[in-house]
């Protein structure tokens, strides 16, 4: 079924990718168990990984026990950081049909596109990595305490 919103594959992977490394407060965490904690092709994370690594978010080590571990503190990274590193710079929400300039200022389209964009945009930049390993880590406990507690 298609989706309204598409969100870039590789900036998907990034931030998931960038969020485990989040929860992992010590150590490396190496690309074969990222890979296959997101079900992704470890190539194709690698590639992925290696923008983060270049726009100083992640670091890597190769080598037996590599792998790769955040930069800075996952309180000061925003997921805006990571998709801008993986996707660019974010531009202001263009025309649906994919015009360069929208000839109609009248344009069905323009009112709604222009809000999603900003509300993405805001979420992304004040979303930190820190904020979303948090919430994952009491997801996952409160998934275990359900499992341990069956009705």
């Amino acid at each position: 079924m298609p989706k309204l919103v598409r969100f870039p594959e590789a900036a998907s992977l990034g931030i998931h990718a960038a969020v485990i490394l989040a929860g992992r407060r010590n150590g490396l965490v190496p690309a074969h168990e990222l890979a296959e904690g997101l079900h992704a092709s470890e190539a194709h994370l690698a590639k992925v990984m290696q923008r983060l690594v270049r726009a100083g978010i992640a670091t890597s080590a190769r080598g037996p026990h590599g792998g790769f571990a955040l930069a800075r503190p996952a309180a000061d990274v925003t997921l805006l950081d990571v998709y801008e590193a993986i996707e660019g710079a974010v531009e202001p929400a263009a025309c649906v049909f994919g015009a360069p300039v929208c000839g109609r200022k009248s344009c069905v389209f323009r009112g709604v596109t222009e809000e999603l964009d900003g509300r993405l945009r805001a979420y992304l930049a004040n979303a930190t990595l820190g904020d979303l390993a948090e919430e994952t880590e009491e997801k996952e406990t409160a998934d275990v305490g359900a499992a341990d507690h069956p009705d």
